[in-house]
């Protein structure tokens, strides 16, 4: 039996192609529609401006108005009298003090400067002549400093005598004393550094009791010497 439709009528046969096209039709509608924008017209033309008015503009000069009246004229200066002096003036004549090549210059004796010396504290380790304590004066000059700090050393060990109060309290330290031997040889200034108050107090009495010196002296002179020792304390 023979089909009753005709081949090339067959409506299926390119139905891919047509739904294609209309794909694409259908897209390329909605991206102009999509990037379509408007405008409304009283808008569209802000922020311009016309720049070639405003450089035409013209700008008038306006006129400094003077408010004030200029200053007056400097007064004229004073005309100044010139009086002569009439009162004469004493000359004032001095002597030539320049000596001629005949004059005959007698010797002069020489005159002695005195020394400007400052009155200033010399420190034991530099002292030129170091104090001497009683019973060195018979030492070498070059072994009074090491006489001395034995004397020192020696009085200290005569002198000690522990505190009780520090003893029962178990105290003990080091006490640094430094004290000034003055340009008479006595000595003063007593100045001290201690862990406890007793200890402080004995290590003064110990140096109260020394005795006088022969002052230390620089460049002849006597002069006030600074000392300093310390002192120890220790229980048994």
């Amino acid at each position: 039996m023979e089909p009753k439709k005709n081949p090339k009528a067959d409506l299926n046969k390119d139905i891919g192609l047509y739904f294609a096209i209309g794909l694409v039709i259908a897209l390329l509608a909605i991206y102009i529609g999509i990037e379509h924008k408007t405008y409304d017209p009283d808008e569209a033309f802000i922020g311009m401006m016309n720049v070639d008015e405003e450089l035409d503009e013209e700008i008038p000069i306006t006129e400094q108005l003077q408010t004030q009246p200029p200053p007056p004229p400097p007064a004229a200066p004073e005309v100044i009298e010139v009086v002569e002096d009439e009162e004469e003036v004493e000359e004032t004549v001095v002597d030539d003090t320049e000596s001629d090549q005949d004059e005959v210059v007698e010797d002069v004796e020489d005159v002695e400067v005195e020394e400007e010396f400052e009155d200033v504290d010399v420190p034991f380790a530099v002292i030129e002549d170091v104090p001497i304590f009683p019973g060195c004066e018979g030492v070498a000059k070059s072994q009074r400093r090491a006489c001395f700090q034995e004397k020192i050393q020696k009085h200290i060990r005569k002198n000690f005598r522990y505190p009780e109060i520090a003893q029962e309290m178990g105290v003990q330290g080091r006490v640094y004393v430094n004290f000034v031997i003055q340009k008479d040889g006595s000595i003063g200034n007593i100045r001290m550094r201690s862990p406890d108050k007793n200890l402080g107090k004995e290590a003064r009495r110990i140096i109260d009791k020394l005795p006088k010196m022969t002052p230390g002296k620089q460049r002849g002179r006597a002069v006030r010497v600074p000392f300093s020792i310390p002192i120890t304390f220790k229980l048994q």
